[in-house]
């Protein structure tokens, strides 16, 4: 079995040694469209994160039996021109669910306990010439007895919402399909989140009812000290607006783990903020703990197993 991966350099130093168990593997670090083409043309088990599986894409590769998504997203593949040649799509679901949760809360945490400047100041030697035993010039909040404002209340959603309330927060959510299904916590209008939550964190797919759902609006609705947080998608925030709300010092900060555009364009507003100490950046990192790319592998493997 001839198994290609378009994009592997996401999986990092992760051993593929299941799936390399199950054929003869080839790993690309990434491929440009064109480079994609020529690369498929003889491989039975197709492997992408990223990279566009297109109608070009399949019709250069007959011998294609099965894609693997090696992620939970799907949007990177025509599912209708994979379901057209009867090629099955199998994607990897639950895999990155604690690693992001935890990403989530290292951000928030930085933010209202002003982590970065706190060790810098003691790296810097400014602590040490400081002349008192402690330094309270910049503010610590605690996160016990503040309302968190969870959008998109999935797995992810979840998850982060009962860490929440470890910690003391009251939950409220947005459902972002309208259904409201959970029952465990308050289903608010987006409104009322935004204007009433100090931590919103958002855990939604992009789509159509998701992009820029948080915009110049919805971003003034927030409280002056609240903090927003995106470990779901690029676009569902204006980055933009969100730009001009820190430059206006009209919100607490912001933390954002996915990007409009990736990697981030180095001319983005988001870099060239008047109070970059409000902003906490990853590279698209929250789904991507050790652990979590090794369930990642195992996931993969097993779909590839099942056969077609």
């Amino acid at each position: 079995m001839k198994i290609v991966y378009l994009d592997g350099a996401t999986m990092g130093d992760t051993s593929l040694a299941p799936i390399e168990a199950l054929g003869e593997l080839t790993v690309y670090e990434n491929s440009a469209p064109g480079e994609a083409l020529d690369r498929v043309r003889d491989c039975e088990v197709l492997i992408v994160n990223k990279v566009k599986v297109t109608e070009e894409l399949l019709a250069s590769a007959p011998s294609l039996n099965l894609i693997c998504e090696a992620a939970t997203g799907v949007n990177n593949i025509d599912l209708d021109a994979a379901a057209a040649r009867g090629i099955p799509v199998r994607n990897v679901e639950g895999y990155s669910t604690e690693s992001v949760v935890q990403a989530t809360f290292m951000h928030i945490l930085s933010l209202l306990g002003n982590a970065p400047y706190f060790d810098g100041a003691v790296k810097s030697g400014a602590y040490s010439r400081g002349g008192l035993f402690t330094d309270v010039s910049r503010p610590s909040i605690e996160i016990d007895g503040k309302t968190m404002g969870v959008v998109g209340m999935g797995t992810i959603g979840s998850r982060v919402a009962h860490v929440a309330e470890a910690f003391g927060m009251r939950v409220i959510y947005f459902s972002t399909s309208g259904t409201g299904h959970c029952k465990e916590y308050p289903s608010v209008p987006l409104g009322t989140l935004m204007s009433e939550s100090d931590v919103i964190s958002i855990h939604a797919p992009y789509n159509q009812r998701t992009a820029g759902l948080v915009g110049p609006a919805e971003l003034a609705m927030m409280k002056p000290s609240a903090v927003i947080v995106n470990m779901g998608r690029g676009g569902i925030i204006d980055e933009k607006a969100l730009a001009e709300a820190i430059d206006r010092g009209s919100i607490g900060g912001a933390a954002l783990d996915v990007f409009e555009t990736e990697p981030v364009p180095e001319d983005s507003p988001l870099l060239h903020t008047s109070y970059p100490e409000k902003l906490r950046f990853t590279p698209h990192t929250a789904w991507a703990s050790v652990e979590a790319r090794e369930r990642l592998v195992a996931g993969i493997a097993r779909n590839i197993a099942k056969g077609w």
